[in-house]
Order: C-alpha cells, then sequence, then structure tokens
C-alpha cells in the first residue's frame, strides 16, 4: 500500500479508501490509484481490514440457478450497486436447501457484511445459523413469510395474471406446467394460484405436469405430450420459464397447431428469446436487474446503520403482450 500511495502521490489512508470507500476519493484521484496499483500488481488484503475495523466489506449471495437471464440480471445488479458502494460479491450456487445451507455457512465463516438469498425456503439449521449470528439477510424474489427483509414480487398474483390472460382469450381448457425436483421450491406459489383462479371461473384445472428444469428447450415437447394424454383438446398453457414456453411453441409447429388460434401460451422471464421467437411470446417481466439493485441497497444500508423505511419491497412485475397469447 505505501508504494502505491507515493507512486500515486497521495497518503496511504487515500489509497485505502479508494478500495474500501471509493465514495469517499474523487473519481480523477481514485482512477489514479486504481492505475498505480494494476502496473504494482497491488492488490488490497480485505482479511486485513475486517481484523482493523471488525467490518467486512464482503456481500455473499446464493444464486438458486444461473439458466436462465433472470438470474443473470439479478446478479448483475446485486454486482453494479455493491461495486458502487466499495463492496465486494461474492456468488455461491446452490440448487438444493443443503447447498444453500453450506453456502450460509461458508459466507458467516467469511464474516461477510450481509447475505442476500432467493426465495424464503429454507432449511430449519440456515434459519436458525442467520438468526443467532443476526447477519443481515435480504431475501429476493419473494414479499412474504421473510426472515428480515426482502424484495421481489407475488408470484400468485403474477400467476393469476397469467391465468386471467389466457381465460380473457376465451381459453376455458387450460394447462399448467411446473418444474419438479431442486427447482420445485422456488415455484411452489404458483399451482397454488393457478388452480384458485380456474376454480374461480367455474372450470377444472387437472391439467397439470411437471417437467426437469434441466431439460431446457426439450422440456416443452415433453410438457404438452403429457397435457396433450391429460386433454387432447386443451386450448391454453401456462409455463414456467420462457425457455418452456419456447419449446411448446417450437412443439405446436412440428404438429401444425397455430399458435395462440389452436394453443395459447404463456411464459415467464421475459428472455431474449420471447421477443424472437414466432409468434412472439407474451411473458411475465420480474424486473431482475432493479431487484438485485435494492436488495445490495438494503444489506449497505443495514451495514451502514441506515434504518430502512420498509424492510419488505414489492418490485412489481411487467406483463409483455405478445402474439402467442
Amino acid at each position: 500500500m505505501q508504494s502505491v500511495a507515493q507512486a500515486a502521490g497521495v497518503s496511504p489512508m487515500t489509497v485505502s479508501n479508494a478500495f474500501r470507500y471509493p465514495e469517499r476519493v474523487l473519481e480523477e484521484t481514485r482512477l489514479r490509484v486504481f492505475q498505480v496499483a494494476a502496473e504494482l500488481g497491488y492488490v488490497p488484503n480485505h482479511s486485513a481490514g475486517i481484523l482493523s475495523s471488525g467490518q467486512s466489506r464482503v456481500i455473499g449471495a446464493v444464486i438458486p440457478s444461473m439458466k436462465n437471464s433472470s438470474f443473470y440480471k439479478y446478479v448483475r445488479g446485486m454486482q453494479d450497486r455493491a461495486s458502487e458502494s466499495g463492496y465486494e460479491l461474492i456468488l455461491k450456487l446452490a440448487e438444493t436447501r443443503q447447498d444453500e445451507t453450506a453456502a450460509i455457512q461458508t459466507f458467516i465463516g467469511l464474516r461477510v457484511a450481509g447475505i442476500s438469498l432467493v426465495g424464503n425456503q429454507h432449511s430449519e439449521e440456515a434459519i436458525d445459523l442467520l438468526r443467532k449470528t443476526e447477519t443481515p439477510v435480504v431475501e429476493g424474489w419473494v414479499t412474504d413469510n421473510v426472515l428480515d427483509m426482502a424484495v421481489g414480487y407475488s408470484m400468485t398474483d403474477a400467476t393469476r395474471t397469467m391465468a386471467c390472460l389466457l381465460l380473457k382469450r376465451g381459453c376455458e381448457r387450460i394447462g399448467f406446467v411446473g418444474y419438479g425436483g431442486a427447482s420445485a421450491r422456488r415455484y411452489s406459489d404458483r399451482l397454488p394460484a393457478f388452480e384458485e383462479v380456474m376454480a374461480a371461473a367455474g372450470l377444472e384445472h387437472h391439467r397439470v405436469c411437471i417437467v426437469d428444469e434441466a431439460d431446457g428447450f426439450g422440456a416443452g415437447p415433453k410438457a404438452l405430450e403429457a397435457l396433450r394424454r391429460i386433454d387432447p383438446d386443451i386450448d391454453g398453457v401456462i409455463c414456467p420459464t420462457d425457455i418452456v414456453a419456447a419449446g411448446v411453441i417450437f412443439e405446436c409447429t412440428r404438429l401444425g397447431w397455430k399458435v395462440p388460434e389452436r394453443l395459447a401460451v404463456t411464459g415467464w422471464g421475459d428472455y431474449e428469446i420471447a421477443s424472437e421467437i414466432t409468434p412472439g411470446l407474451s411473458t411475465i417481466q420480474p424486473n431482475a436487474y432493479e431487484m438485485g439493485v435494492k436488495s445490495m441497497e438494503m444489506i449497505v444500508d443495514r451495514v451502514s446503520g441506515v434504518t430502512a423505511a420498509n424492510a419488505i419491497i414489492d418490485i412489481g412485475y411487467d406483463v409483455v403482450k405478445r402474439e402467442s397469447a
């Protein structure tokens, strides 16, 4: 640090602040420090900072999947906001509750400033550990039954919205596709919402099938085949992601079915393929980037001693109406 300070013509404290509290250093000075540090191969010792201040500049995030662009946007938002605040973001992929618990244990062992999780379904061990250590926690993608803080939207409301979209089209024999296995816990709120809307409309809601997220686009044809076995005259389908929905549309093309005339299809996520496929896919846009930004803001504010006006933020969602439904 001393060598960087001398070469940049600043004090060691300025070098330290440039890396730990960038908002406290003028941009011109900060960039000069970073350039000199890169030339000298200097890497700040975050462990030393934790020992001296008792406060970590690292935030941990546990992500259940990186298979869709929504989670990529979510992580991008977290990364951008963390960097702006002078924090480092560490990611761990955890597809199961056991993996998530292990990741939380690792982060707490590293004395992170806070932890970002996805969803509100965690193991009792993880919940107990987070509460005992009083680690600041933000749960993303949910707005109820939270541990500490949360930012997300109601998947129940969004599912109702998509079901009503199909009903308004005149669909009555609507099918529902869900994910099973390790992914099931992230989608558990959707099926009850679908059943509720169908029952309220006086319609049957038994056209349900479960697919494996790992099958990607291939889950779409499998889902449609399963739903056709339940009801050959199915006229609408709600899919868990745009990937599955695209697979359903591909299968409709193979069968000679017109979308949406023969089968109306909805997706979820507003991935890139939603606007590129023909017909364009009607879907839910979950504002994932903004969700990531806000989750980091909540942790940074908590660590900084700022009292949040609202510990639970409903960031909402958008319905993107295209030609498929």
